[in-house]
């Protein structure tokens, strides 16, 4: 069973930045992925960032390519997501998501498979980011 605690967000105005923050508790397994996906009352879930270990490799989508940045911290079994140049169309309660320990050949689709929903097994309770114009 993994737990997943998630920090920081707030409200920023357009241009600001924010940065989340996810801490895993329990077995997160030598190779999975963390990521952080984001959902407004209109709009389904959608993938915002993914991490993949051991690799490092990192995923985006397209609308936040260049503005945020993901990244790791292994000691505390954590993820950070830097968002700079936030606009109101970043506006969404954010979520940690992991999948618990996966095997090579998942690991090894991860570029295809970071932003599928069904393949995180765990979630955390989601954060609020806000970016007014």
């Amino acid at each position: 069973q993994v737990e997943l605690v998630e920090s920081g967000g707030g409200s920023v105005q357009a241009g600001g930045s924010l940065r989340l923050y996810c801490e895993a508790s329990g077995n997160t397994g030598p190779r999975n992925y963390m990521g952080w996906f984001r959902q407004s009352p209109d709009k389904e879930r959608e993938g915002v960032a993914a991490i993949y270990t051991p690799g490092g490799d990192t995923e985006y989508a397209d609308s936040v390519k260049g503005r945020f940045t993901i990244s790791r911290d292994n000691a505390k079994n954590a993820v950070y997501l830097q968002m700079n140049n936030l606009n109101p169309e970043d506006t969404a309660t954010y979520y940690c998501a992991a999948t618990g320990p996966i095997l090579l050949r998942d690991g090894l689709r991860f570029r295809s498979d970071w932003a599928v929903r069904r393949g995180y097994n765990y979630w955390g309770q989601g954060t609020q980011v806000t970016v007014s114009s």
